[in-house]
């Protein structure tokens, strides 16, 4: 493991290295509690592009995808445990540009993944205190999980399970709960988007509801960058993945299937709770039931909000350690040994989105559709140099230790690139202004990038990241 760049180590006094301090339950409950958020929203506004039917069959891709994904991710993350996650990977495969490309991604995925939950946080706890601006709520939420990062990986991981194993228990009681009031005649009514046949317009709106099922799953890889704070991680990290997806897709499936039986979904279809509303048509408005959804909710979404906060502040860590970043951003608290201003830097980008609408709300969508969208399209290009690092590595370096090796190769990696392909293909085409906005902040990041190279040059060496020893 390389130390900070010299300039961050002379401005602020740490050890340059993270803790050893996760254990395969700690990695399990950040890889899902990075994730669980999107069973509790944003995957509803699918329903609004593409019907319950049609979203079925696009979160049936997208799992596929996600499952041959992490299967074959893991010999990345396994191979190479690196903070920086797939931008070590890509830059080891392709170069400094291959890094540039996947830091860049995985950054517009952590970063504007955050805001959207935070709305989801303050619409929660609005349903409670009616008087207070969901967005001053979120901003708080930003505030206080950001400074339980700082003061240590131990606590907050810990902390991550807790509130992950929290959210599921309260998804399975949610399904219980509403069970009595599920038919299958509710969730298959207007089914299609268009009509109740699966026509051009329906296959269409399947096409277009990929990111919010892809919203189900999102940043489960995130629990790579946790890949140096680990103990054994050739036994940590591939328990913590395998384990994680099974059980993100079975909570993915029930969620989604129950609350579309229990009324008529399409109410549920454009709003940011859609659990709350849909367990208040089952047990009425005044429910215990109800408050408890709520306030236990609210573990699903900060489980989410302070993992991703965790992986985001890693990545920046390691972008700039790297060169690819200010090497201010490299330096870890002195007292925590935590990348403490990288925490900040990516609470100041979060706030702004979330006080954004003027800007991001375009597309006939809410500012969290727009914002979970532009986050997902960071997600499938990392996704995408992902898999073709793991198929370049096999070929420039077939010696290099592979504790974990992906199960079917190239079969699986190979799916996990084809539907990746589609997905980004649909998302580009149905998301024209975003995919746009996109590729705009990636030319302005690519123009920092050409101007640092002697940034680069001068950071420590990394041997992970060159394959050099």
């Amino acid at each position: 493991m390389s130390a900070i760049p010299t300039a961050a180590a002379a401005s602020v006094p740490a050890t340059g290295h993270l803790k050893k301090v996760l254990g395969p339950l700690q990695l399990w409950g950040i890889a899902v509690g990075l994730v669980i958020s999107g069973e509790y929203f944003g995957w509803s506004y699918g329903w609004n592009t593409a019907g319950t039917l049609g979203f079925l069959v696009a979160t049936v891709l997208v799992a596929a995808m996600y499952t041959t994904f992490i299967f074959s991710f893991t010999e990345l993350s396994t191979a190479i445990p690196h903070a920086g996650g797939p931008f070590a990977y890509a830059r080891r495969a392709f170069g400094p540009t291959g890094g540039f490309i996947a830091g860049f991604a995985t950054l517009v995925e952590f970063v504007f993944a955050p805001p959207a939950i935070s709305l989801a946080i303050g619409a929660y706890l609005n349903v409670q205190f009616p008087g207070i601006d969901p967005k001053m709520l979120a901003l708080g939420a930003y505030v206080i999980f950001i400074a339980l990062n700082w003061v240590g990986v131990s606590i907050a991981a810990t902390f991550e399970l807790f509130v992950t194993l929290l959210a599921i228990f309260e998804l399975v009681v949610f399904m219980g709960v509403v069970s009595p009031g599920w038919s299958m005649a509710n969730f298959v009514a207007h089914g299609w988007a268009g009509g109740d046949v699966l026509d051009g317009k329906a296959i269409s709106g399947i096409f277009a509801s990929i990111p919010f099922a892809i919203w189900f799953f999102l940043a489960i890889e995130g629990a790579a960058m946790a890949a140096e704070e680990a103990r054994e991680p050739h036994r940590t990290i591939p328990l913590a993945y395998t384990t994680g997806i099974v059980t993100l897709v079975v909570l993915a499936f029930g969620v989604m299937v129950f609350a579309g039986g229990v009324g008529d979904w399409r109410t549920l279809a454009n709003i940011n709770d859609p659990l709350p509303q849909a367990m208040k048509v089952v047990v009425g408005a005044n429910s215990g039931w109800l408050h408890m959804m709520v306030w236990i909710g609210l573990f699903g979404l900060i489980a989410s909000f302070h993992g991703i906060i965790m992986g985001y502040s890693r990545q920046i860590f390691a972008l700039a350690r790297a060169g690819y970043l200010p090497a201010y951003f490299a330096a870890l608290s002195p007292r925590f040994d935590t990348p403490h201003r990288a925490l900040v830097a990516g609470g100041v980008i979060g706030v702004a989105a979330i006080f954004s609408d003027e800007w991001i709300t375009f597309g006939g969508q809410t500012l969290t559709a727009n914002i979970v969208t532009m986050a997902v399209l960071g997600a499938i290009v990392m996704y995408l140099i992902s898999m073709a690092a793991l198929f370049k590595l096999r070929c420039s370096e077939p010696g290099l230790h592979r504790p974990y090796v992906a199960p079917f190769y190239p079969v699986f990696p190979a799916i996990a690139l084809g539907l990746g392909l589609v997905c980004l293909g649909a998302m580009v085409w149905f998301n024209t202004m975003l995919s746009l906005l996109f590729l705009a902040l990636m030319a302005l990041a690519y123009g920092y990038f050409r101007l640092t190279a002697s940034q680069r040059a001068a950071a420590a060496h990394d041997a992970m990241l060159s394959g050099t020893h």
